[in-house]
């Protein structure tokens, strides 16, 4: 609320953008959204649980207004907005205006946790930065940029090379309170295991951080739990998703929902005990890709919120099954 202070001329819309601000602010948790540190530590491993995010891609270009009343009925509180051709929700926030955005989210009791911006890249983020602080939002994913099939002192000099040229956008993101976090993606620097490695290994700023996709990642249970506990707190964001008969060749539906958890043949136990074994505190978002792209993984806003949930139960059965792992 300072800059409400020091701004006297400031306009009554730009007012009520920054106290709705500051609020989303005060509701908002660490550099990713979620519980802090401290509160992880004084919860017992017995008590793991699950943050769910919810993207808004999920419901293709369905106007958003239309998909903040499913985030409470998806188990969260929180969404992560998506640019086109994925979703088109962050195009509708800046064709709203932040006051109108503010005001739905207000509305839904909904909190902004994350923006997803992989057309605009690691590099080109500035602009994102203060819209994300507007509204508490501590995290945005992206993707990595560089050479690709590396491996060994070759890989790891490129990813140094990436870190030292994320420094300054880095920076950036600390004034702006935000974290930013690369997913790991095929055909691109991160395409590997020791790629996430070295990041974790190499950065100098506990503002970059990991967006962890099983689904570009070989399917071993075991592996990935491995994974998981290798690169411990970098995880900003673990995706709830696997690979089952992909995303990028048109499917029948009940191939294409093979990507979500419950549905392919992964099992996510021992990924969901490698998440309680280093405390994961940060966000979980179940997730697919439809073919084509920006249309919702089904028909209608409940369709698409039943089956999220058909997912959510059957972590939660996974969950239930670690005291016995």
């Amino acid at each position: 609320m300072r800059s409400i202070v020091e701004n006297q001329a400031v306009s009554r819309r730009d007012l009520l953008t920054t106290a709705t601000t500051a609020c989303l602010t005060l509701m908002s948790a660490d550099c990713t959204g979620a519980v802090s540190s401290d509160e992880s530590k004084s919860q017992p491993a017995d008590e793991f649980q699950l943050n769910y995010l919810l993207a808004s891609c999920m419901y293709g270009y369905m106007y958003v207004g239309e998909i903040l009343p499913e985030v409470a009925k998806c188990g969260g509180m929180h969404l992560d907005l998506w640019p086109k051709k994925h979703g088109n929700q962050r195009e509708q926030l800046s064709d709203l205006g932040v006051e109108k955005f503010a005001e739905l989210l207000q509305k839904h009791e909904v909190q902004l946790g994350c923006i997803t911006q992989y057309a605009l890249g690691p590099f080109g983020l500035t602009q994102e930065f203060e819209i994300a602080r507007r509204f508490g939002c501590r995290l945005i994913v992206t993707g990595g940029e560089g050479p690709r099939g590396l491996v060994g002192s070759e890989l790891r000099a490129a990813v140094g090379g990436f870190i030292e040229r994320m420094k300054p956008h880095l920076a950036a993101a600390e004034e702006n309170h935000v974290s930013i976090a690369i997913e790991n993606h095929a055909n691109n620097l991160f395409e590997s295991a020791d790629a996430l490695k070295y990041l974790r290994d190499l950065s100098p700023s506990k503002n970059l951080m990991i967006g962890l996709a099983p689904y570009h990642l070989p399917q071993d249970a075991e592996e990935l739990a491995g994974l998981i506990r290798d690169l411990g707190d970098r995880i900003a964001i673990f995706y709830a998703w696997q690979h089952g008969h992909g995303c990028m060749t048109r499917l029948p539906k009940e191939e294409e929902l093979l990507q979500l958890p419950g549905r392919g043949p992964l099992d996510f136990t021992p990924l969901l005990t490698a998440l309680r074994d280093i405390r994961y505190q940060g966000w979980t978002e179940i997730f697919m890709h439809p073919v084509p792209r920006g249309i919702p993984i089904l028909e209608t806003a409940d369709e698409v919120t039943s089956e999220i949930n058909r997912s959510r139960t059957y972590l939660a059965e996974c969950i239930g099954k670690i005291g016995r792992v």
